[in-house]
Order: C-alpha cells, then structure tokens, then sequence
C-alpha cells in the first residue's frame, strides 16, 4: 500500500483527480447550502426573480474561486512552486484593481443593490433626481426610462439616492375648483356620485375613493380634494381620468367654473 501511495500513478494520476473530486464535492455542498438559505418560501415568494439574480452571482463567484485554487493545489502536487503564480496573481490583481477601480465599485454596488432589495426590473423610482422605470439592471449599470421614453444609463457606483415608488400603493390626488356662488352640498352630492361611479368603473385602484373636503376658500372660488390608493405608478393615469370625470359630471349638472375677473382702470 506504501509502495501505492508513493508510485507516480498515485501521485501525478490518482491524487490530483482525489483533489478535483474533493473541490467539486465542496463547491456541491455550499451550493446546496446556500440555496437552501435563500429559497425558503418567505424570500422565495416575496421576490423570486431577485433570490435567482443573487444565486446566480454567488454561483458564479464560488465557481472560480474553486476552480483558481484547485488549480493550484493540483500544479503544487506535480511539484510546480505555486508561489510565483500566486505572487504575479497578486501584482496583477494590484494593477487591475486601481486601473478599474471604477468597474470594481460598479459590481460592488451591483451586488450591494440586488441583496439589499433597493429595486428591482419594472419598478418606478428616482434615482439621483430622475425618475422613471427600472429597464434593466446590471452588475455595471442600470437603465431607466421616463414617461417621455428617455433613458438614463447610471452606473452602480453613482447611486447614491434611490426613492423606490413600487414599494406601496401610489395616491392619486385630484384638485377640482367650483364658482363660490355654486351651492356646496349639491356640488359634493354630484362629486360623491362621480366617486362612486369611479369606484365601480376604475382598474388598479387598492380602495374607495375619498373626498377630503374643501381645501381652499378665496373671494371667487371653493377647492375641494379628491383622493384614491392605487396599484403603485397607476396615480398620474387615474388622475387624468378622474379629471375629466369630475369636471363632466359637475358641467352637466350645471355648476358654475370660477371666472376670472379683470379690472380695467382708465387714468391719465
């Protein structure tokens, strides 16, 4: 059995493939792991598409790190000195690392993003003072397009602020004015029944609508507000809609608009 051990079959053939078997029996074992830990139904469930983006990345990561050392165990046991690799592994990684140090921050960040859960494919949020919807993310970049259709490329480092509007229901908040002269409760019977209507006929709305009352009193007109919670990013739709609703229903019911005044003075 010595002799076995100490024969080059063992040592250039059979010990090496020992290693790599070793490797891949290791890299298996944490793989599980770690999908154990991120799979459960609670993570799962609440962001499927995040949970798969993060274990892909960590996949990846632990893939190369096992393939870089097994490498060099293996090179170690055909009795080559691993120390010069390692060395010009480290000068070069020197290098690489302050000439991209940027792209360095870029995936740092990247993965900074997708682990915190700051945003995700689809969502509406403000990024550095743009807002629009997330397009694409990367590990380098993400992209954003407003309602115009512009896009912003913004590279991960450079996300310093981030307004996430998906997270919870948007409110759609709708401001109609009325001539003072107008009687009031005739005006908020006609707005209720338009509220109820919208309530029956609207898509993405997450409850009734509601009627906050009078918001501005001046010498010509009276302000009132209406409010609705939306499906997150539906408000500037269902606001344009409840526009329009709420003034066509007040002008069949002949309620008066406010007019504008102008005072005319002749002087020398």
């Amino acid at each position: 059995m010595k002799e076995f051990f100490a024969s080059e079959i063992f040592i250039y053939i059979v010990r090496p493939i020992i290693y790599i078997a070793l490797a891949y029996i290791f890299y298996k074992v944490v793989i599980i792991f770690i999908n154990r830990a991120l799979n459960n139904k609670h993570l799962k469930n609440k962001n499927k598409k995040r949970v798969n983006t993060t274990l892909s990345i960590i996949n990846n990561c632990l893939k190369y790190i096992v393939i870089f050392l097994i490498t060099l165990v293996v090179l170690n046991s055909y009795g080559i000195d691993v120390s010069s690799i390692l060395a010009g592994v480290g000068i070069m990684a020197a290098v690489l690392t302050l000439a991209f140090q940027d792209l360095a921050k870029d995936f740092i960040a990247g993965i900074s993003i997708v682990m915190e859960d700051q945003f995700e494919i689809g969502d509406n949020v403000m990024i550095n003072g743009f807002r629009g919807d997330v397009i694409e993310m990367g590990l380098k970049t993400t992209r954003i397009r407003d309602y115009k259709g512009a896009v912003q490329i913004i590279a991960n480092h450079m996300i310093t602020e981030v307004t996430n509007y998906s997270l919870n229901p948007s409110l759609a908040e709708v401001t109609i004015q009325v001539d003072s002269d107008n009687d009031l409760d005739k005006v908020e019977n006609i707005i209720k029944k338009t509220m109820e209507q919208i309530d029956k006929t609207y898509d993405f709305l997450k409850g009734k609508t509601e009627l906050w009352g009078v918001e501005m009193v001046d010498q010509n007109s009276v302000t009132y507000k209406v409010v609705v919670k939306t499906k997150s990013g539906k408000d500037f739709d269902i606001q344009r809609n409840m526009r329009r609703d709420l003034q066509a229903a007040l002008t069949t019911a002949g309620i008066k608009m406010p007019q504008t005044h102008m005072e005319v003075r002749n002087g020398k």
